[in-house]
């Protein structure tokens, strides 16, 4: 991931685009751990379990990466080469992880420490890092803007590539009309054709005309929903007249908040949109969790893969 920051296509640094944060390598270790294990060990492992069997086809011989099975050391090739290496045989399949992003304007939001689309870019690039790693692929769809990008599924480098150039375009800060998470779902399901991990990185602004959709995935693939908060999207501050606009449709109202029964209706609005999204998830079967715009958004995804990782 330090090396995808570095890249010379990463999205340049200013007071308004501050990016992700500091990525302390020993975090970074531990996301190297817990997101790899979720996705080879937890899916490429249910993988193997339909696709790899006793006497499978022997189709190479690579070198061993930590985290593989030390049962496929092939020990003639590691005493020959002086370097470990494995068995891969023709039953083992790359593993697909489809990036859905977020990329509407309401993703330019940020009150606090950085962006919502700053933090959304963090967690893309620790996924899209891990995801490339062993032979799997990255495959990358956004949404919400006027001009969606949709990548194929690419090994390695070639991956993490076309997601740099997403996340160097950022968030469409244009109104384009009600971001249809839907749509972008629909869209993936016509193309992710084998198992994939599906990870959506997205505020979950707007319309609920996802349901149907991600219950269909979720009953083929592995989902997991990653929303992006800011805490001035709960509660409003006491700051007087205020003009509030929806940077997806433009609109604005002028609203009073000296008013403390005004301030209470708005959070506690907040409080219930936001619980009945998670329980929509819940009830699809998909791990949920909120990462907000204020203090340390890494730590919080490495004790969620953590926990999902126990779970199954």
């Amino acid at each position: 991931m330090s090396a995808a920051i570095g890249h010379p296509l990463a999205p340049a640094r200013t007071p308004g685009r501050p990016g992700p944060g500091p990525v302390p390598p020993a975090l970074l270790r531990k996301v190297s751990v817990t997101v790899r294990r979720r996705i080879d060990g937890l899916l490429a492992g249910d993988h193997r379990s339909w696709a790899f069997g006793d006497g499978a086809e022997l189709a190479q011989v690579r070198p061993y990466v930590p985290g593989d099975d030390v049962r496929l050391i092939d020990w003639n090739v590691t005493a020959r080469t002086g370097e470990p290496h494995v068995r891969v045989n023709v039953a083992e399949r790359a593993v697909e992880t489809w990036l859905l992003l977020d990329t509407s304007a309401s993703m330019s939001f940020g009150t606090a420490d950085r962006r919502k689309s700053d933090v959304a870019e963090g967690v893309s690039l620790a996924v899209g890092h891990f995801a490339v790693r062993r032979g799997n692929r990255l495959a990358l769809a956004t949404f919400g803007d006027r001009d969606p990008l949709t990548s194929p599924a690419r090994h390695g480098s070639r991956g993490l590539l076309a997601l740099l150039l997403a996340l160097r375009r950022g968030p469409d800060l244009e109104p384009v009309g009600p971001t249809s998470l839907g749509a972008a779902l629909t869209r993936i399901g016509g193309l992710a054709r084998r198992r994939a991990v599906i990870v959506i990185v997205s505020d979950f602004r707007g319309p609920r005309d996802w349901r149907a959709r991600l219950l269909q995935l979720a009953t083929r693939h592995d989902v997991v929903a990653l929303e992006i908060r800011d805490p001035r999207e709960q509660d409003l501050p006491d700051v007087g007249d205020l003009w509030i606009v929806d940077p997806e449709s433009g609109r604005q109202l002028r609203v009073d908040t000296r008013s403390r029964k005004l301030r209470e209706r708005f959070g506690a609005s907040a409080a219930a949109e936001r619980e009945e999204l998670a329980r929509e998830l819940r009830s699809a079967g998909v791990p949920h969790l909120t990462l907000s715009t204020s203090g340390d958004w890494l730590k919080a995804l490495v004790g969620f893969f953590r926990t999902e990782r126990r779970r199954r």
